[in-house]
């Protein structure tokens, strides 16, 4: 058994699973004894990657404190987006892109954030200052990440080096990043198997915002209306949701990956807050936000400051 673990966020997405795959290549290249692990299932659209690239998924695990006694966190560092024992072990590392926020540590860290697009492109970067060599199926992984955080470049969060980056291991992977990536968008924009549960939890991440508790789920579609026909189904969970975490607010945003825009569906006692924060007019809980398709860029910084 390895003795430390890698793994990014709950509720997954393709970054997370696979800069914690790349990254702990990384760390074994340079002799270190790591695992990458995931706190979540697998949705259709990493599971596409992993297959493309002929890669399994980490193991799941709920208790890292069971196995290990120090961890390395990938793609987040909020404390209640990541294991539930995560004050039970001691942090080594964390490779983020994100805001900091709710963490902090007993001792000294390496701590690589940049306000890039994916973690992977972090990583990108990592491999070259250590002089390690990406393989064929991590690159095609890692592209995966950067293609998926920016919907394809078309995200505001892509940056310069984002785009930069993938190209580089789009070279490596030999695959076309533009065919590649319309196909990969494609196959986790198919929610025809998906649960009213599963679709609001696929990319859920909680955050906290000025003592209030607020959940934003984003789900990736190439018809938004395909998503609205299932509301009677949706806003029961997602009322039962927040009723048992103790939620201010809980917004989905469904997102329209060929005409980036999106709709937003707000549930909760704050849900006014989300008129405030758009300037929009909510028609029965839900407004349509053009232009708008990062949660990380446009979401969350826009209901940070009306809380």
């Amino acid at each position: 058994m390895a003795n430390t673990l890698i793994f990014g966020h709950k509720n997954p997405d393709t970054d997370t699973i696979c800069s914690a795959i790349a990254y702990a290549e990384l760390k074994r290249a340079l002799g270190e004894d790591v695992e990458a692990v995931r706190l979540g299932e697998v949705n259709n659209e990493t599971q596409y990657a992993l297959d493309q690239f002929n890669q399994s998924a980490p193991r799941m695990v709920e208790n890292v404190s069971d196995e290990v006694d120090q961890v390395i966190l990938v793609d987040h560092n909020e404390r209640q987006q990541s294991a539930e024992d995560l004050d039970r072990v001691k942090v080594l590392e964390v490779i983020d892109h994100h805001r900091i926020a709710n963490f902090e540590t007993a001792e000294p860290l390496f701590y690589r954030a940049e306000p890039v697009g994916c973690t992977a492109t972090i990583l990108n970067k990592l491999y070259k200052e250590h002089k390690v060599e990406i393989k064929k199926e991590i690159a095609g992984l890692m592209l995966s990440g950067v293609i998926s955080d920016t919907l394809l470049f078309k995200s505001p969060t892509c940056t310069d080096q984002d785009v930069e980056a993938a190209k580089e291991l789009a070279e490596i992977a030999d695959v076309d990043s533009e065919k590649y990536g319309l196909e990969m968008l494609k196959s986790g924009a198919d929610l025809s198997d998906k649960s009213a549960k599963e679709l609001i939890t696929i990319d859920a991440k909680e955050f906290d915002m000025n003592g209030n508790k607020v959940e934003i789920a984003q789900v990736n579609t190439v018809d938004i209306d395909d998503v609205l026909a299932l509301r009677n189904e949706i806003e029961p969970v997602i009322e039962k949701t927040v009723e048992e975490k103790g939620l201010k607010l809980f917004v989905l945003l469904i997102t329209d990956i060929l005409n980036n825009d999106s709709v937003v569906l707000a549930v909760g006692e704050a849900e006014e807050k989300v008129a405030k924060a758009f300037d929009v007019t909510l028609d029965n809980k839900t407004a349509t936000l053009k232009g708008v398709v990062s949660r990380k860029k446009q979401v969350i910084p826009n209901l940070q400051k009306v809380f």
